[in-house]
């Protein structure tokens, strides 16, 4: 089913305005870009990860659903918040596996050593890190969220945020040093 930027941020509008067909008639032509984005971004999950790409698109979906009444800009606009829903989702799954590893799973030094450095960054420290950012600087934690949790290009974050693709590139520079440093900070203090 081919579909047109145009077309997406049609139905989103109907939809929004209440027509509920529009909602069914809009997810086959985002699917694949729902899975790509959800493919993208369960690679750099760790690999006992219990959520499967399929269930974080449908996951994500389902708090999608929720935000009807959004004054929709455009598909970009509607990937942005599809990327802070997978979020949403990964943090969540992220701290409901912190907890369990801390009631259940005990690991003796011996494992601690032989285990191969962790590839996967904390999501709970990326979370916090990112709301901390927000709040200094919403639009740099908007790019972070969509370039990183959704695999938006610098251009259609461009186009989601109504910003030029050079100040993308230098929010998310910038972002990326902030957020390493507080993440670096965060580290170090519960150590």
């Amino acid at each position: 089913m081919t579909s047109s930027p145009d077309s997406i941020t049609k139905l989103l509008i109907e939809w929004r305005d209440g027509d509920e067909t529009a909602l069914n008639r809009l997810i086959p032509l985002v699917y694949d870009e729902l899975h790509r984005m959800a493919h993208r971004q369960m690679r750099r999950e760790r690999q006992e990860h219990t959520l499967q790409t399929t269930a974080l698109i449908n996951e994500a979906y389902l708090r999608l659903v929720d935000h009807k009444g959004m004054r929709w800009q455009n598909r970009a606009h509607f990937y942005g918040v599809a990327a802070q829903a997978m979020r949403r989702v990964l943090v969540d799954e992220a701290r409901n596996h912190k907890t369990n590893k801390r009631r259940h799973n005990q690991v003796n030094l011996d494992e601690a050593v032989l285990a191969p450095p962790k590839q996967v960054p904390d999501l709970v420290a990326l979370d916090e890190a990112l709301n901390d950012l927000a709040a200094l600087d919403p639009r740099k934690s908007e790019v972070v969220v969509m370039k990183y949790f959704g695999g938006m290009k610098d251009k259609e974050i461009a186009e989601a945020l109504g910003i030029s693709t050079a100040t993308i590139t230098r929010e998310w520079s910038s972002a990326k040093l902030w957020l390493l440093k507080a993440m670096s900070r965060q580290s170090k203090i519960s150590d």
